[in-house]
């Protein structure tokens, strides 16, 4: 069963809930999705000024929750799958310790998601979508997520570059959706926001939702 950790923010309930709706509509392998609820977790970071989500810092917790073994997927709540999930499983990961979407983000907006402010670093997004190899990720101990600065982190700073894999085009897309596309990352914010309704993409995310509250109401009835 292929282990999968969201990033869970009480702001994005639903976004989470449709995300894993969308990765089990569409995977051909079992799942094991686990939300990282910050307040389920012993995590005593005190709270930082510039970080937009509740995961910002949780996410490098995952080796750690998974004792330094096996293979784990680290994915924002932000996002709707529209392939199958199964295949970043396969990936070969005997040379990384860990592959992401490498990619080239430079936002021009200054505000994203419910009024928070853009933050500009190296390797953003990098972070929002990782494929990790748990026993060669030591580095990310759970005292180092505690009290390590976000560009250590978020910048994979402890990992060799020759271990920072990739992941093939289509997958962790931003705020994009076309024939090749296998998960779309609304990093602005997502139309479960007022202020993002109209989002290019929208359409695609409400028409999960949709269905995602039709099943939920058949499974209540």
């Amino acid at each position: 069963m292929h282990r999968i950790f969201v990033g869970y923010d009480s702001r994005e309930d639903i976004a989470y809930r449709v995300l894993k709706y969308s990765l089990e509509q569409h995977a051909s392998e079992p799942l094991d999705i686990r939300p990282l609820v910050l307040r389920e977790l012993d995590f005593p970071r005190p709270l930082d000024p510039l970080q937009s989500t509740e995961f910002t810092y949780t996410r490098f917790l995952v080796p750690h929750l998974c004792g330094f073994e096996g293979t784990a997927l680290f994915m924002d709540c932000d996002m709707l799958a529209v392939g199958d999930i199964a295949e970043i499983f396969h990936l070969d990961l005997q040379d990384y310790a860990l592959r992401v979407y490498k990619h080239d983000h430079r936002p021009t907006a200054a505000i994203k998601m419910d009024g928070k402010p853009q933050t500009q670093y190296p390797r953003k997004n990098w972070s929002s979508f990782m494929l990790m190899n748990c026993g060669r990720l030591t580095a990310w101990s759970k005292e180092a997520v505690l009290t390590q600065p976000a560009r250590w982190l978020h910048r994979f700073e402890p990992i060799p570059d020759e271990q920072i894999g990739d992941i093939p085009k289509g997958w962790n897309v931003l705020d994009h959706y076309d024939a090749g596309t296998k998960l779309i990352h609304y990093t602005e914010g997502g139309p479960w926001f007022d202020r993002y309704k109209a989002h290019p993409y929208g359409d695609v995310w409400m028409r999960a939702y949709q269905h995602y509250c039709s099943e939920a109401a058949l499974q209540s009835a």
